[in-house]
């Protein structure tokens, strides 16, 4: 009786001591991708806040370019390569035909089924964009504009919206003048919804073609 107590005791303090050693660990303390920035301390993911979570169709990606094109992506055409909308615009990102073709793209069947050409069109557009609107990106990124804080990114977004001319324009006019594409969508709920993210590695580029990407 005396041999059986000592053996359960003994497999008992075994098991608690092995057990101790697969405790999780404490979260609180060990933050997932945490970074510091000037305004203090940031998580990218996952977010603090469970609420963040609820009814989101697309990952929180941060200011990260991949967040920058998915969001616009996800906006123009839900993300869907074969999407063609009621005007004619084409892929992913909702190209229209004559732009496509300032890109070196003129074959449109070809295009809607050709998910990595699609992609690089998108950066050849940002690219070609870029130039065209580098004096109003030196002048006006970081100002605030009719309550709007103007970014690289948010300037970029409203001209694949609207192209070079209306963002000129929308500028030209102090941010006053409600410029819209044909479904009402504004270029300044654009250069709003898009605007900080990082879209530094974007060489402004007046000769971008698809082939050069």
């Amino acid at each position: 009786m005396i041999k059986k107590w000592y053996f359960y005791t003994s497999l008992t303090i075994i098991i608690a001591f092995l057990s101790s050693g697969f405790k999780p660990l404490n979260l609180d303390t060990n933050p997932w991708f945490l970074t510091d920035e000037m305004d203090g301390t940031h998580y990218l993911f996952p977010s603090q806040e469970q609420e963040d979570y609820t009814n989101l169709n697309i990952p929180f990606t941060g200011n990260f370019f991949i967040g920058f094109k998915e969001a616009i992506a996800f906006k123009e055409s839900q993300g869907k390569y074969k999407k063609i909308n009621s005007l004619g615009y084409l892929g992913k990102y909702q190209f229209g035909t004559a732009t496509l073709k300032t890109i070196g793209v003129h074959n449109c069947a070809a295009f809607l089924n050709n998910p990595d050409l699609q992609e690089k069109a998108f950066i050849a557009l940002l690219a070609k964009n870029k130039w065209e609107l580098r004096d109003e990106i030196e002048k006006y990124e970081g100002t605030l504009l009719n309550g709007i804080r103007v970014t690289e990114s948010g300037i970029l977004a409203a001209a694949h919206l609207g192209g070079v001319g209306s963002v000129k324009k929308y500028f030209k006019n102090n941010g006053k003048r409600y410029l819209r594409d044909a479904y009402g969508t504004s270029l300044r709920s654009y250069m709003k919804a898009f605007g900080g993210y990082d879209t530094s590695f974007i060489i402004a580029d007046s000769n971008a073609r698809v082939k050069n990407i």
